[in-house]
């Protein structure tokens, strides 16, 4: 039965991503917040589907903790539920993702006309500057930046390489941190087919405000950053 319920999420996941990203795509000359509707509407329609389906429930924990102004989100990855779910986790915002996403047919489409950041991994110094630069000029729009220090998705269990690109955005663009810890690994698999039922919970981290970031030395501020996220994580059972 899991099976069956899983393969049918599976396939709904499949034609309606497509779909809400054409409709994305067909906004975008209305600006940005008409194309970020149909962002959020599909995040809210995979995770009713994932709910009903699959039996999967979700909990925001720490919403207290969200700044009123825009930040640098530093998020664990070790699902595909972390990206699907971000439209509904946090204010309008882009993402630092591989370039390589944007080759996706419709979605990769979407993601690059809603001002993703794609990152070559191949030039670190390339990217880095490119970070700096296009995140900057979207935190000082009022667009939050969303990076997933690890770069790709973790085990569960397990910890990635924590790069340092969002610190170093934070402090050269004067802007604050929100670490995000989750467990949706658990339930929704790095590259697995099946979904387990259960609660997948999202929760921030106390926000780290723009002076402390800046007063930190890079090296602290990431020890710190990586302790609190992996320590959270592991109690919520990611």
């Amino acid at each position: 039965m899991l099976v069956i319920r899983s393969a049918l999420f599976n396939l709904c996941f499949m034609i309606l991503t497509p779909l809400f990203s054409l409709l994305v795509i067909l906004f975008r000359p209305f600006g940005f917040s008409a194309s970020w509707l149909w962002a959020r509407m599909w995040s809210q329609t995979i995770f009713m589907l994932l709910r009903l389906l699959c039996g999967i429930r979700i909990i925001i924990e720490g919403k207290e903790h969200l700044p009123d102004h825009a930040c640098v989100v530093v998020a664990k990855h070790q699902s595909a539920a972390e990206t699907v779910a971000m439209p509904i986790l946090v204010p309008p915002y882009t993402w630092v993702l591989k370039r390589e996403l944007f080759n996706i047919p419709f979605f990769g489409w979407a993601l690059a006309l809603l001002g993703t950041i794609g990152i070559r991994r191949g030039s670190p110094r390339e990217a880095i500057k490119q970070v700096m630069q296009d995140g900057s000029a979207m935190l000082n729009q009022g667009r939050w930046v969303v990076i997933f220090p690890e770069g790709t998705r973790s085990s569960v269990g397990t910890t990635g390489n924590y790069q340092p690109g969002g610190a170093i955005l934070a402090q050269k663009a004067k802007a604050g941190i929100l670490p995000l810890a989750h467990n949706a690994g658990a339930l929704w698999p790095k590259r697995g087919f099946i979904k387990k039922p259960g609660t997948i919970t999202f929760r921030f981290l106390p926000y780290i405000p723009a002076e402390e970031v800046s007063s930190i030395k890079r090296s602290e501020l990431m020890t710190q950053l990586e302790a609190d996220i992996e320590a959270a994580t592991r109690q919520l059972g990611g």
